[in-house]
């Protein structure tokens, strides 16, 4: 799943070689943190977050697919976090 969105992510974005995607595994739940620049943070939300959503339900469908519940949060180098 990780390289799923990595893909999806460096495709959006204008700087690909900043985007860094971080997997935390709990026991039922799976977290990916999405670093990218922060002048492609606007890109990978989208307006009204409808990029973000987008993201998001595909991650939902691939990780009930393997009995999970997955979750995204998108970060900018240096400011905060987004949590989708």
């Amino acid at each position: 799943m990780k390289d799923l969105i990595e893909n999806i992510v460096k495709a959006l974005v204008d700087i690909p070689e900043e985007v860094k995607i971080s997997e935390i595994a709990g026991e039922q739940a799976v977290i990916f943190e999405i670093k990218v620049a922060d002048s492609d943070i606007g890109k990978v939300i989208g307006k009204q977050g409808k990029t973000a959503n987008a993201l998001r339900t595909i991650i939902k469908a691939a990780a009930s697919k393997i009995g999970k519940n997955a979750s995204i949060q998108i970060n900018s180098k240096p400011k905060g976090i987004v949590t989708v």
